[in-house]
């Protein structure tokens, strides 16, 4: 498979215009609040064992604001009729650029990322109780990262200690990262972007890794085959650990194992995305492991894929968050009853939860910079309307589990199918259609992959 690159993975040069525009709309939201200092750290980085750290990874809250992606690093916004934006972070050093490569240092950061100060992360300690004196609020995300609030406490008190030399701490402390959620949960042109291209990716990586299924093979090997084709295309990491769930593992929802051997007959369930650029996409297949739906298993892999389009069709703007949940759940339930895994009505399976025995999670979540991505479900105790720029997943599932009153030929049949959803203008939009999705695209991948490797 070694074929050129598809020119559409090639890589994006920053544009810093997008961070800018979201540190003045924070900038903004805080003076509409009565103004204040906000203070963010990017992600402290960790040990892995002796001598070796685990790859870093920036807070998402911070780059997000910044498009700054090196260690140790706090970015500072002063609101007011004259806003001001700061970063610090580490000083250039050639000796550390020798082991460890190339550090922006202030000077560069501070052109590069369009700042109006920098200064050394050294230098934090001291000027920030400066730079908190005469604030109305001190904004900041006390709870997430115990040293780093005892390092923002410390500051704060420094000031306070001041109040005879006429120093004025922040009387208010507010939870920044509130707002900045109301901001990520809507996402702009280069946000949707980055995610349509992630999802480019990380549907090939799908199509790649089912050409390569087969009996006999290791779940493991099918994970190589979709790390190489994150990184290939340019994708730093994978979103999260991948899925790869063969068997009777497709029924445990978090199986990250990966070692079981393969087996004529199994079906192979794959929740895997890449991260691009800070952005991740989450795509779930199933399929055959020899490339042919079995009856029972095309059975419950159409009802999955009805439950699907009925929750896509239920995604459009002033629809509520629950609405394709509530949609996926009425085709599952009716599936079931005619499948005769469940019994009775379908009212009573809906009211009474039945269907909660084969279908336990919910049919979506938030996505953006993290899988699982910020905003709230439920505004003022309702479910949140829908509204274009809102990215959220798709993804109902089937999961049965061996148990007495359950028809044996549906035995061990775990299904998801799962797709990134933009909510537009008039309705949605999947950012994942890169990955084969219907069972007659699945088979054909398959069966083409089968007779090329004959």
């Amino acid at each position: 498979m070694n074929t050129p690159l598809d020119p559409k993975f090639a890589p994006l040069a920053l544009d810093i215009a997008p961070f800018r525009a979201r540190r003045e709309r924070l900038l903004a939201r805080m003076n509409a609040l009565g103004g204040g200092i906000a203070v963010l750290p990017t992600a402290p980085e960790y040990a892995r064992n002796r001598d070796t750290h685990y790859p870093f990874r920036y807070d998402s809250y911070f780059h997000y604001l910044t498009g700054f992606g090196e260690p140790e690093a706090v970015v500072v916004l002063i609101a007011g009729d004259t806003p001001k934006s700061i970063l610090f972070c580490r000083e250039k050093n050639e000796e550390r650029e020798i082991w460890d490569g190339y550090r922006y240092g202030p000077d560069a950061a501070r052109e590069r990322f369009g700042f109006d100060e920098t200064w050394t992360i050294g230098e934090i300690d001291q000027r920030l109780p400066d730079l908190m004196s005469g604030q109305p609020a001190l904004w900041c995300s006390l709870g997430h990262d115990t040293d780093w609030d005892a390092r923002v406490l410390r500051a704060l008190n420094t000031v306070r200690a001041n109040a005879r030399a006429g120093a004025i701490p922040p009387h208010a402390i507010r939870d920044v990262r509130a707002e900045l959620d109301e901001m990520r949960i809507l996402k702009d042109a280069s946000e949707i972007a980055i995610m349509r291209r992630a999802g480019d990716i990380s549907g090939e990586a799908h199509r790649r890794a089912m050409a390569a299924t087969r009996p006999g093979r290791f779940e493991y090997e099918i994970e190589a085959e979709l790390l190489h084709a994150f990184r290939r295309a340019g994708s730093q990491a994978p979103a999260y650990p991948s899925i790869v769930a063969s068997g009777a593992n497709a029924c445990v929802l978090h199986y990250i194992e990966n070692d079981r051997q393969m087996a004529d007959g199994d079906l192979l369930l794959i929740d895997a995305g890449c991260e691009l650029d800070g952005y991740a996409s989450d795509i779930t297949r199933t399929f055959p492991v020899n490339g042919r739906f079995s009856g029972p298993q095309r059975d419950i892999y159409e009802l999955v894929l009805a439950a699907q389009a009925a929750a896509k069709a239920a995604i459009r703007p002033g629809a509520h968050w629950n609405m394709p949940h509530d949609a996926a759940v009425e085709v599952l339930a009716q599936g079931m009853l005619d499948l005769k895994l469940l019994s009775g009505s379908l009212a009573e399976v809906l009211e009474q939860g039945h269907y909660r025995r084969f279908y336990m999670h919910r049919t979506g979540h938030w996505l953006g910079r993290d899988v699982h991505d910020a905003g709230e479900y439920k505004l003022d105790g309702d479910w949140r309307p829908l509204a274009p720029g809102m990215v959220l997943t798709v993804e109902p599932g089937c999961y049965i589990r061996p148990a007495e009153g359950v028809p044996e030929a549906f035995w061990n049949i775990g299904v998801r199918i799962e797709d990134d959803a933009l909510v537009t203008a008039d309705g949605c939009e999947y950012l994942t259609e890169a990955a084969p999705r219907s069972v007659a695209d699945i088979e054909d991948v398959m069966r083409e992959a089968a007779d090329g490797a004959a």
